[in-house]
């Protein structure tokens, strides 16, 4: 049964054609340039998709404890690509591998429709990849806190390409140990803001802790920004602008 995701309107853009493929779990939403569109293009996606998932389902046949694995894990010496990408995201987050699975997967689909178009995006769950020639803007949609929905983030051009990856506590079946309303990580690997964002939110248990959230995000080398939202409290750091939604 398809689910519609509401929250997908807060990043949409109007010049870019907006297309879904959906292979098993993986339900992207994927924009790009009007005149590099076809239905070719559509075809072409869902093949990178499953070349990242085949691999992967496979590599969870052989080793079933990496997908319940909820911190950091040793995978086989002849693991695939994808799987070792995953690994070291969660690595350096203190989180488990499946925690990046959809930042690495939108990176991997995002880097190659670079080829096609010049401008791409694609969302993954809340997860983002994005590059840009024009100034862009993504909406931040937090649950039921204050903030939600009167908030953007501005990218600038030479800041992508970009990943921009959301996790949240009280929004959505993603699994955290926290309560934020909206964790939002920066950096130019999207399999590492997906998992920074989930080991930044497991650290807000009540909305005095933003701050420590975003300090712990601020520690990780590569992330370029972050933004925590719970209840009626944030807290930013970094490369990161914020204008009115």
């Amino acid at each position: 049964m398809y689910l519609e995701r509401t929250y997908r309107y807060r990043h949409r853009q109007e010049d870019l054609i907006h297309f879904q493929v959906v292979v098993g779990e993986t339900d992207l939403d994927i924009g790009v340039r009007r005149e590099r569109f076809s239905p070719g293009l559509v075809e072409k996606v869902t093949q990178i998709v499953r070349q990242c998932r085949v691999p992967l389902e496979e590599y969870i046949k052989r080793d079933p404890a990496f997908l319940k694995a909820h911190t950091p894990y040793d995978i086989l010496p002849d693991a695939p690509p994808i799987v070792k990408e995953m690994a070291e995201a969660a690595r350096i987050a203190g989180v488990g591998p499946m925690a990046a699975v959809a930042g690495a997967i939108a990176g991997r689909v995002g880097r190659v429709l670079t080829r096609f178009s010049r401008d791409v995006i694609v969302e993954n769950g809340g997860d983002i990849y994005l590059r840009s020639t024009r100034l862009r803007r993504i909406g931040i949609y937090a649950g039921d806190s204050p903030f939600s929905h009167r908030l953007a983030l501005e990218v600038r051009p030479p800041d992508t390409p970009l990943g921009i990856c959301t996790s949240s506590g009280t929004v959505g079946h993603s699994l955290s140990y926290g309560i934020a309303d909206a964790v939002v990580i920066l950096s130019p690997s999207p399999a590492l803001a997906d998992a920074v964002a989930t080991a930044s939110g497991n650290l807000v248990k009540e909305p005095g802790m933003v701050e420590q959230a975003v300090n712990f995000a601020a520690s990780i080398p590569g992330v370029t920004g972050a933004l925590v939202i719970c209840r009626d409290r944030m807290a930013v750091w970094g490369r990161l602008k914020l204008v009115p939604s």
